[in-house]
């Protein structure tokens, strides 16, 4: 069985060049990546969902 590619969405913050991070969720893994660079070759950061979400209260602070 393979597994679905993540489905990357950009922030509301996004500049219109399309400069930013881009999220994309499981329900086990946060992927979280660097759209400057050429998206497809972009490293991936993965985290659980409970640390993202940490992250996300913290941020919005």
């Amino acid at each position: 069985m393979s597994t679905p590619a993540p489905q990357w969405f950009k922030s509301s913050y996004s500049a219109d060049q399309g400069q930013c991070v881009e999220v994309a969720a499981s329900s086990h893994t946060v992927h979280i990546r660097d759209s400057k660079q050429n998206p497809s070759d972009a490293p991936t950061l993965r985290i659980a969902p409970a640390t993202w979400a940490s992250f996300t209260e913290f941020a919005s602070r």
